[in-house]
């Protein structure tokens, strides 16, 4: 995957420093990778990304648009933590089926298939990616993730990202209030869609605005709702919208 970039940690401090930042439990890296976010004080997303111990370091495999924000945005909470933080040349491979020795399985979902991080350039896949997320709503960055995300509307307790054991991390008590104290009232959800429709077009329901349509796979959609306006038919432009069960 060329849309992809590997960041490597490294020293006496790089796992407690994460710990304290991200949504997952990084003692769960004794087990395998791990899915986590990173989010601002206020709890809205600002990237997601695997967590992969390797040789004595720590690997992130983040969307390589959000790369140098992230690389900055950690290097501003390191103060005197013994850690290093580095870009790498390194690239992630994936695919679904029997997975080769060096691969990991996706942690968000098990027909995700596996992932790979190596020196070499990865070959073109021919997986239908979009497909499978849909299928499995997985919401993916700069689609349905945005810096107006709130982890929990986007599902990450459901695809293994966030530990409420784990104790604090940046915008843990914005999450934690809305597992414990509230009921959802907005969130991901698969919906039928009759045809095709863009990213970003906004779903009507009875004249008022029910949501936000992000990826299609065929008649199948992810998109953003509103749980209390997402009743029977909707509308995404010409399209007809409705939501299937959970």
């Amino acid at each position: 995957m060329t849309d992809r970039c590997i960041l490597r940690l490294a020293g006496d401090d790089a796992t407690e420093f994460l710990q304290g930042l991200i949504t997952n439990d990084m003692n769960k890296l004794a087990n395998g990778p791990i899915y986590a976010a990173i989010l601002t004080p206020q709890g809205k997303y600002l990237a997601d990304f695997f967590v992969v111990a390797a040789d004595g370091a720590i690997l992130i495999d983040v969307a390589a648009t959000l790369a140098d924000m992230l690389l900055q945005r950690l290097t501003m909470y390191k103060l005197r933590a013994k850690v290093t933080i580095e870009k790498t040349d390194m690239h992630v491979h994936r695919g679904v089926g029997t997975p080769p020795p060096d691969a990991y399985p996706d942690p968000r979902h098990p027909d995700m298939g596996w992932r790979a991080i190596r020196r070499d350039p990865p070959v073109e896949s021919t997986v239908d990616w979009d497909a499978l997320r849909v299928a499995h709503l997985i919401p993916a960055t700069g689609i349905e993730l945005t810096p107006d995300t709130f982890i929990l509307e986007a599902g990450f307790d459901r695809l293994n990202g966030v530990d409420f054991r784990k104790g604090c991390y940046v915008g843990q008590e914005v999450t934690a209030r809305m597992k414990h104290k509230t009921e959802l009232r907005k969130g991901l959800a698969r919906v039928a869609i009759s045809e095709a429709a863009e990213v970003g077009t906004q779903i009507m329901a009875e004249g008022k605005p029910a949501g936000t349509l992000f990826t299609q796979s065929g008649d199948r959609a992810i998109a953003y709702l509103r749980f209390d306006r997402a009743q029977g038919e909707m509308a995404a432009g010409e399209a007809t919208v409705t939501r299937l069960p959970d």
